[in-house]
């Protein structure tokens, strides 16, 4: 018995080994080690953001979100055989090496409000994007922000006494109640303005038209969409209704009634965005309406060619924002062979860094290798400099 027992310990021993040390298959001839940043090499933020592809986890989706926006850079027409449908003039190598990327790039209104909006402004100053997409909020919040500060606050304060101080909580930023009182005063003579263009000019206008026309009227360079309007860049809201620009015009309606915003004529514009685009890129910060709008613009050409969405939402639920950007391929709103990727993380944290590691890192070794290039810029910041002593 104590023989049997010893066997039939042993034998149990070697199935737990086995169980154990269950002999790997080789791993692929590409395969990527795991390896973080050393800092006894010192500090080197670019080497150190650099590192995070191989990181693991979040960190490896954010490396991958950097790469596929360098693709979307990267990318031209001649990188594309010709396929003999080509226009006249469209075969050359010159005119195929100018044809970019459409880059849209998609925010929601909490980007403005927070400190997401500098970053954003960069890429509107430098023309780094070719369509924009926000909600009301975002579109407002750019135009407060250069009439009134908003401040830290706390995500803990209590709602009834900041109703009763006449301050509003966006998360833990504070924006004072007379924060819209100033921009009801600043919005209110540009309706009547744009009143009058309808009626007696016929003008038509559309909520990308307006947003237009606001940012040439803020005429500060701190604003994103002073620097839209400067460069030509469509801003496209389709709920331009839900905030504070909404009541505005509500109010408005009282007070001067008869303004029209044709919604039509901007999905007409919008979609025709990406349909005509020889190469797409989305860039999309939170979900909602800013995420399925572009996604759907893009579906009109089969899908994008990248996409990066940022965001901290879980598909479970089935929601848009939750929606990874596989589930966007079977809608065609992303093509099949795409290069794409959802870094699940808080923007703030992030998206600055990604501005960084990209639009950034190109913008500043482009001015410091071309004159021109420096002058430009030199000159950019000297008007915000000038915009903001007036």
């Amino acid at each position: 018995v104590e023989i049997a027992t010893q066997l039939q310990t042993i034998t149990m021993a070697e199935q737990s080994h086995e169980a154990v040390f269950v002999e790997s298959k080789a791993m692929a001839e590409d395969a990527v080690s795991v390896k973080g940043y050393d800092f006894n090499q010192g500090i080197d933020y670019d080497k150190l953001l650099g590192t995070y592809l191989t990181s693991g986890f979040q960190a490896t989706n954010f490396g991958k979100a950097i790469k596929c926006i360098n693709s979307m850079l990267d990318w031209t027409l001649a990188d594309e055989p010709l396929d003999g449908t080509e226009d006249e003039g469209e075969t050359t190598e010159e005119f195929r090496k100018s044809v970019k990327t459409k880059i849209f790039l998609g925010y929601t209104s909490n980007m403005m409000s927070c400190g997401v909006r500098e970053s954003i402004r960069f890429l509107a100053q430098h023309k780094f994007v070719d369509v924009m997409v926000s909600t009301a909020g975002g579109v407002e919040e750019d135009f407060i922000k250069c009439l009134a500060d908003t401040y830290l606050g706390d995500f803990h304060l209590d709602g009834k006494e900041l109703r009763l101080a006449g301050k509003n909580r966006i998360g833990n930023l504070i924006v004072p109640n007379d924060n819209y009182v100033k921009f009801e005063q600043w919005m209110m003579p540009i309706l009547d303005a744009m009143l009058k263009e309808q009626k007696e000019e016929g003008v038509l206008w559309t909520p990308s038209k307006m947003i237009h026309r606001l940012g040439k009227e803020i005429d500060n360079p701190d604003s994103v969409y002073y620097w839209a309007y400067k460069n030509n860049i469509p801003v496209f809201c389709p709920a331009i209704t839900d905030g504070s620009i909404g009541d505005m015009i509500y109010f408005h309606s009282f007070k001067n009634p008869g303004l029209v915003l044709d919604i039509v004529e901007d999905i007409r514009q919008m979609n025709m965005q990406a349909a005509f685009a020889k190469h797409t890129g989305m860039i999309i910060i939170g979900g909602g309406l800013v995420k399925h709008h572009i996604c759907n613009a893009n579906l009109m050409r089969n899908g994008a060619n990248h996409a990066v969405f940022i965001n901290t939402a879980q598909e479970f639920d089935g929601s848009d924002a939750g929606a990874r950007p596989d589930e966007a391929v079977s809608w065609g709103k992303i093509r099949m062979d795409a290069e794409s990727v959802k870094v699940y993380a808080e923007a703030t944290l992030v998206f600055p860094l990604l501005v960084a590691q990209t639009f950034a890192k190109r913008h500043h070794a482009k001015t410091a290798s071309s004159p021109k290039a420096a002058e430009a810029t030199e000159s950019s910041e000297s008007a915000a400099s000038v915009s903001k002593e007036a």
